[in-house]
Parts: C-alpha cells; sequence; structure tokens
C-alpha cells in the first residue's frame, strides 16, 4: 500500500470531517465523515471547485492566510463547529484545510441544560416565595435544602439548620425533638406533628411522601409553620368572629332602625326608648312582661321581639289567657293523652308550648289567668317541660314565653289575685307601653301610616287636611292606637270624598275648635301680600310636622312637589324645623 493510500485510510478513519482544497479552490481531499455530514460523495467533489458547499471562511482563508477557528456552520439538522487552516509551502499559500465537528448532541444537551437550569432557578424562586417553612429530605433521610422561611421560623441559622446531615443525627443530638421524615418513611404517608426546636420554638410541621416509578420514598417535603403565628391567628380569628356577631347585631339593629317593622310606627321619645329595649331583648332568651292600657300595641311588640330574635324561624304563638274557659285552659296549654277526659280527641294532643317548640309564645291577658292555672305554669316555667293531662311523663321544651296585660299585677299581688312567685317568674324585664294620649308626636304617623295601609286595602286615593291631623293629636283616645285605626278605616269606607276634614270626624269637634286648627295673629295693619307669606309659612310649617316627606306635604296642600319645594327654600323652613 502506497503513502497516499495509508493517508487516505488514516484519513477516513478521523472521527471529524476533512476537506482540502488547492491553491485554485479544488477539492483535494473529502474523507468519509465529510461525505456524511456534508451529504455528497467524494467521487463528485474531488478535483471540482468548492463552490457553495462549505462556508466562504475556508477560500478567505485561501487568500489571507490566517487561520480562523470556531465558526460554527450548520446544514440541514447537523450543527458542526470548523477550524479553517492555510496549507502553506515555502512561504507561499498553496491550499486550505477545514475540519470541523458535529456538534449537534452536544447543542442539544446544552439547550437541556439551559432548560435545566431555568427550572432549577424557577423552583428556587417558588421554595423562597413560600411564607410557611419548607424542608426537603431524601429517601435516607438527608435533609437536602431548605428555603429562608425555615430558618426565620425555627430560628436556625444556615450553619445550624442541619443542611447536609441526616434527620436522625437532628432528633439524637436535640436539634428537634422529634424527626418527622422518619415517620413518613417508617408510614409512608403524610404525617403532621407538634415540633420543638432547639431554639424554643414550637412548630407544626406536615411531613409529605414522594414517590418514585418503583413505589419508593424519592423525597419527603417538610411544610413548617410557627405555632406562636398559628395561636396569633386563631386568637385573631376568634375576636373577628366575636366582632361579626357584635357588628351583625349592630347592623341588625340599625337595618331595624332604619326599615322598622311595618306595623310599630313612632316618632316619640319614649316609644324610641321601647323600640331600643325590644331591639336589645331579642337577642337573649329572658321572660318579657309587657304592660299598658287595651289597644296600646302589646300583641305588635311581642310579634317584633320574636322576628327579630334568633327564634325568628321558628313558629310564634299566642293564646288568650281569659278567652278559653278555666276547665279547657289546661288542656290547650299542655295538651292531653288518648282518653284523658271525657270528649279526648282520639291519639291525644300537642299543647301549646309543644306546637310552639323553638319558637316564641305570647301569653295574651295572663292576668285573666285561674289561680289553679297559674300554679301548674309556674311548675311549666321553671322546669321548662309539660305534663299533658292524663299523661305520666313530662315532656322537656324549648320555648320562650312573652307575657301581655292590661291590668296591674302588682296591685293583683297585693290582693292575692295573682301569684307574687309567677308574677317574678314573668317579670324578669318589664316593657310598659305608654297610651297614645302621651305620646301625641306618634298620633300622626300612625294616622298616616293607617290611612296609606287602608288606601291600599281598599283603592282609595284619600288624604287628609292638615287641621283633622291636628285634631287627632288633641283627642284622649281612650282605646288608643287600635281606636285610631278603626276610626281611619271607618272615615275611609263611610265618606266618598277625597280629602277628610274636621267634618267628617265622629267624635265631638268641641274638642278640637275649629278656629284653633290654623291661628294667625295680626296685631298691627300690614300689607296683605306680608299676611299671604306668614299664612303660606304657618301652613308648610305644620304640614311638613305632619307628613314625613315634602312629596306627601304637597299631595295634602293640593300643589306640586316644585312648588313647595321653592317654598321651603324662600322661607326658609327647613332650618327653621
Amino acid at each position: 500500500m502506497s503513502w497516499f493510500n495509508k493517508l487516505e485510510e488514516v484519513l477516513n478513519a478521523v472521527h471529524n470531517g476533512i476537506v482540502a482544497i488547492d491553491a485554485e479552490e479544488r477539492v483535494t481531499i473529502f474523507n468519509r465523515q465529510a461525505e456524511r455530514m456534508l451529504g455528497v460523495p467524494a467521487g463528485k467533489i474531488i478535483g471540482q471547485k468548492i463552490g457553495d458547499l462549505l462556508p466562504a471562511g475556508l477560500t478567505s482563508v485561501l487568500y489571507s492566510g490566517k487561520p480562523q477557528f470556531g465558526k460554527k456552520f450548520e446544514r440541514g439538522d447537523l450543527i458542526m463547529v470548523t477550524n479553517h487552516t492555510p496549507i502553506i509551502e515555502d512561504d507561499r499559500v498553496i491550499g486550505a484545510i477545514a475540519v470541523f465537528q458535529d456538534v449537534s448532541e452536544i447543542e442539544s444537551l446544552a439547550t437541556e441544560l439551559c432548560k435545566v437550569k431555568e427550572l432549577n432557578n424557577e423552583f428556587e424562586a417558588i421554595l423562597e416565595s413560600f411564607y410557611d417553612g419548607v424542608g426537603i429530605i431524601d429517601g435516607d433521610g438527608t435533609l437536602l435544602r431548605v428555603n429562608t422561611s425555615y430558618e426565620r421560623i425555627t430560628g436556625l441559622s444556615k450553619h445550624d439548620n442541619g443542611v447536609g446531615r441526616n434527620v436522625r443525627e437532628l432528633q439524637d443530638d436535640g436539634t428537634v425533638s422529634q424527626a418527622v421524615a422518619l415517620l413518613v418513611l417508617s408510614q409512608k404517608k403524610p404525617v403532621t406533628i407538634k415540633q420543638i426546636i432547639k431554639t424554643g420554638k414550637e412548630i407544626l410541621i406536615t411531613g409529605s411522601p414522594f414517590f418514585n416509578e418503583k413505589g419508593e420514598i424519592l423525597r419527603v417535603v417538610c411544610n413548617v409553620r410557627d405555632m406562636t403565628e398559628l395561636n396569633l391567628l386563631r386568637e385573631r380569628i376568634e375576636n373577628t368572629e366575636q366582632q361579626n356577631i357584635r357588628y351583625a347585631h349592630e347592623i341588625k339593629e340599625l337595618r331595624t332602625k332604619l326599615q322598622r317593622h311595618e306595623e310599630f310606627v313612632f316618632r316619640s321619645v319614649s316609644m324610641q326608648r321601647v323600640y331600643k329595649l325590644i331591639v336589645r331583648l331579642a337577642q337573649v332568651n329572658s321572660h318579657v312582661l309587657i304592660t299598658g292600657e287595651s289597644g296600646v300595641g302589646k300583641e305588635i311588640v311581642a310579634t317584633l321581639i320574636h322576628q327579630l330574635s334568633p327564634r325568628v324561624n321558628g313558629p310564634f304563638l299566642q293564646i288568650n289567657c281569659g278567652a278559653i274557659p278555666e276547665n279547657l285552659l289546661e288542656s290547650e296549654l299542655f295538651g292531653y293523652e288518648d282518653g284523658a277526659f271525657t270528649g279526648a280527641r282520639g291519639g291525644g294532643k300537642k299543647g301549646i308550648f309543644e306546637l310552639c317548640e323553638g319558637g316564641t309564645l305570647l301569653l295574651d291577658e295572663i292576668g285573666e289567668m285561674p289561680m289553679n292555672m297559674q300554679v301548674k305554669l309556674l311548675r311549666v316555667l321553671q322546669q321548662q317541660e309539660v305534663l299533658r293531662v292524663g299523661a305520666a311523663k313530662p315532656v322537656k321544651f324549648n320555648v320562650r314565653v312573652v307575657s301581655a296585660t292590661n291590668k296591674n299585677l302588682e296591685d293583683m299581688v297585693a290582693q292575692h289575685s295573682f301569684r307574687a312567685d309567677l308574677f317574678y317568674r314573668l317579670n324578669v324585664v318589664p316593657i310598659h307601653l305608654p297610651p297614645l294620649r302621651e305620646r301625641t308626636d306618634d298620633i300622626v304617623p300612625l294616622a298616616i301610616h293607617f290611612l296609606e295601609r287602608f288606601n291600599q286595602k281598599y283603592g282609595r286615593n284619600i288624604r287628609f287636611e292638615p287641621e283633622i291631623l291636628m285634631a287627632f293629636e288633641r283627642h284622649p283616645w281612650p282605646g288608643n292606637v287600635r281606636e285610631l285605626e278603626n276610626l281611619i278605616e271607618r272615615m275611609l269606607i263611610m265618606n266618598e270624598d277625597e280629602v277628610l276634614t274636621l267634618k267628617h270626624l265622629p267624635f265631638n269637634l268641641s274638642i278640637v275648635p275649629k278656629h284653633q286648627a290654623l291661628i294667625i295673629q295680626v296685631n298691627d295693619p300690614m300689607p296683605f301680600e306680608k299676611a299671604v307669606e306668614m299664612l303660606e309659612i304657618e301652613l308648610l310649617r305644620k304640614t311638613l310636622q305632619a307628613y314625613p316627606s315634602i312629596r306627601q306635604a304637597a299631595k295634602v296642600l293640593g300643589v306640586s312637589h316644585p312648588t313647595v319645594l321653592r317654598k321651603i327654600h324662600k322661607y326658609k323652613i327647613m332650618s327653621v324645623d
């Protein structure tokens, strides 16, 4: 074999591609790796000009005589790095040689390495962003890494936190009271324990296993929380819950103040005090005794207590103690068993206490209850259980009892017509409703309320003249709110007029002299225009006091809403009201 053939074999055995050209740019050497990498057989390229087969760098080396190293060159899916070197003989460039290496796999590995680095940086950033402490342990129990929050929570510095050590050592030397990772490795499931750190910190730590494809624990991820922070958080939550309860109560009170019960209408100071007491009592279960004359609204107060209470979803029942015969009152209150007495319904019957379970029971006209029933009622209230007529076993109940009466129970106790012990049992919190004549500020709002209700009920559009409202305020109202309500309904039904005036009143007008309805006193002569203004001012004052809105006042006065507004601004009446 000639030396040329040996050289050719050597070149073909080289892993890198080798291409050489002469001074005329003709290819003189083209080994097998060059064929593979460039996709051209040597027989077609040997002796030919290099053309576009290789980058122009090789021919530039031929003419410059300067080598080029590390040039990247791509052909198809291959990525190659080439070194271009001139061939010099007797200080003269007689050719050039290119050696190129396939670095496609290296480039792929480099790309993958960059991605791995990016993922690692992202993982580190995520790990450091956790507010909770995080520790990672391998399957042998070695602590691999912890985040900054772990150091903050445990109080262990980077030097003392045990990274690189086995958690068994940390447990043995007292760095931690118990290593949760050992429990996870043995039980192969998540474990949560309280752990004491040597710094004195008490932490809550949860270890969770991460399994490989073979079902072996590859890593244990530990989540660490400061018990001190958790305790503070729990206290804050408890305080927040208490505040929420208080705020809910206050909001409910404010809402009810704004909306109020549709039947509980008032403006007077005395009834404002009553209303505040109702709202406060609605949140407790104490017995309430409502007193006041007939017709003042005791039943409405009892209803409002129930509707504002936590028992609102339970039943609200009432029984008139004076309207039921004495021999039937016990069975109505407590119920009876089958065959308890002649005429008893088959299967027995529940009493009102059982029927009212979870709700509120109004014992109306409690002062009319017979003495022998008072004894039984007292026992029921004390023991919170009822014994049906004819039954041997009592039944427990959960009922709030509200009582009402128009009698003076204290006088009755003194006269021995009402039991003192029952009185004190019922009179835990008293609510006294003053008669309507003692709260005249409520008369006009109530009258307007009843008029609007009956207008809607009967499809009418009746309104009051201001004089009739002032007449209402001067009437004694022996029947209280009930009398006022019945009077307005009767006036609306019996009259066809669109405006109710003094002539429609059924009671004696001498009580309310017509000339007192609106008085303008003239001491000295004045211009007619000035007198009209005085009349307008006084009429506007009275009407705006009687009606809660300008629109209603305009309707009563028979003028438009803008007219009333204009006169209010003209006379500056609102600043005086």
